[in-house]
């Protein structure tokens, strides 16, 4: 699905920010995925058009960012670090475990990422972008549980109506 009517108005306004359009990108491609849980191709031609950019270009961004989703994911994404800090701190393991605990669950995609910046949390993770550390296996699906009850509420939720996108 590309952008609706109100997604363009509040493109306009992001674009209205910057002096160089161009600079709109990032919060441009969070808008389009906050909305559908990821960046769909005809979002990426809206978006190229809106910021008279080639489509290779959003594409060549989209694809950079391990944050921008370029496919459908689970309404979860529970990303776990396995940089230097977490790594030492078993975030590797942490990674393993949740993976084969989620191989089969549609609703939860985990993946591995660089460095989320939550060091003196390690083993970090986020879901939906939210921050959670330390936390082993267990206390990370306890975690993830909670998200999926609705206990806790992600910034982002794939697949449903966007968050604010400042």
């Amino acid at each position: 699905m590309g952008l609706t009517d109100t997604d363009r108005g509040r493109a306009q306004e992001i674009i209205a920010r910057y002096p160089h359009p161009k600079s709109a990108l990032l919060p441009l491609l969070h808008l389009a995925q906050d909305r559908d849980g990821w960046v769909t191709p005809d979002a990426m031609v809206e978006i190229a058009a809106l910021l008279d950019l080639t489509p290779a270009l959003v594409l060549g961004v989209c694809s950079f960012y391990s944050m921008l989703k370029r496919e459908p994911v689970g309404r979860l994404v529970v990303s776990v670090c396995t940089n230097v800090s977490c790594m030492v701190n078993g975030g590797s393991d942490l990674f393993e475990e949740l993976r084969a605990r989620y191989a089969a669950d549609p609703d939860v995609l985990v993946e591995e990422v660089e460095c989320i910046a939550h060091c003196d949390r390690a083993p970090a993770f986020q879901v939906n972008y939210d921050f959670h550390g330390p936390a082993d296996a267990d206390g990370a699906a306890g975690v993830i549980g909670q998200y999926q009850r609705g206990d806790l509420v992600a910034r982002t939720i794939s697949g449903t109506s966007p968050a604010a996108v400042s």
